[in-house]
């Protein structure tokens, strides 16, 4: 799995379907919103860990690859200020099948917000 993190704006790679056996590209991104609970926002910052991220990301990649059959996942994570309606996350999984590629997906995200040591801090 490739992860990068970008202090710019994410825009999607050029698709790379890596062998003739892909049947399923699932493609996510995650926006900043402008309220987080009752708070209006303008934007979040995010940190990382940039090392251990990227050991945690392969950890749980190598992980969910023996749940989920995928042929290759990217990651873009945004660092520092996110404006509202600006992508702060995308992913990219390529897989034989559908439900490999979303379930790889969805789980990729949710361990990621559990284990990967990126924070979002609330402007003051």
């Amino acid at each position: 799995m490739e992860v990068v993190f970008t202090d710019g704006a994410i825009a999607a790679p050029a698709m790379n379907f890596r062998g003739r056996e892909v049947g399923a590209v699932v493609e996510f991104w995650g926006i900043v919103r402008e309220m987080e609970g009752e708070q209006a926002l303008s934007g979040l910052h995010y940190e990382a860990y940039e090392s251990m991220a990227r050991s945690e990301f392969a950890r749980i990649a190598a992980e969910l690859s023996t749940q989920h059959a995928i042929g290759s996942a990217f990651v873009i994570h945004r660092l520092g200020w996110v404006p509202v309606a600006e992508a702060s996350l995308f992913v990219r999984v390529y897989a034989k099948h559908r439900g490999a590629a979303l379930a790889f997906c969805g789980a990729l995200i949710d361990r990621m917000k559990a284990d990967v040591p990126i924070w979002k801090v609330m402007p003051g």
